[in-house]
């Protein structure tokens, strides 16, 4: 028998911050969101290129390790800088929205 508390205690909802609520303090959770949701468009355009992890590196410039920490969330691994340069050479632009 399993004994693993399978309940769902927390939800964070759409527009807050889940590492916030992982105990992140506000402004390391800002900077892991903005990474975390940077990293999905990359992941999803190459998802949806149907690319091999060593066809987005030449097409992002990077090296194919680097595609696989995308692939994988490895959010430590980057700056946003980063991130931002790879997204904007899939064709999309990123925009800064302050509320």
């Amino acid at each position: 028998m399993n004994n693993i508390d399978v309940t769902v205690s927390h939800i964070t909802s759409e527009n807050d911050n889940i590492f916030e609520d992982l105990g992140f303090e506000p402004r390391e959770a800002t900077k892991l969101k903005i990474k975390a949701q940077l990293m999905c468009q990359i992941s999803e355009w190459i998802k949806d290129k149907n690319l091999k992890q060593e066809e987005a590196s030449y097409l992002l410039h990077v090296s194919r390790p680097r595609i696989s920490d995308v692939m994988r969330g490895k959010l430590g691994k980057f700056t946003i800088d980063a991130l931002v340069d790879m997204l904007e050479k899939t064709g999309k632009h990123v925009t800064v929205q302050v509320n």
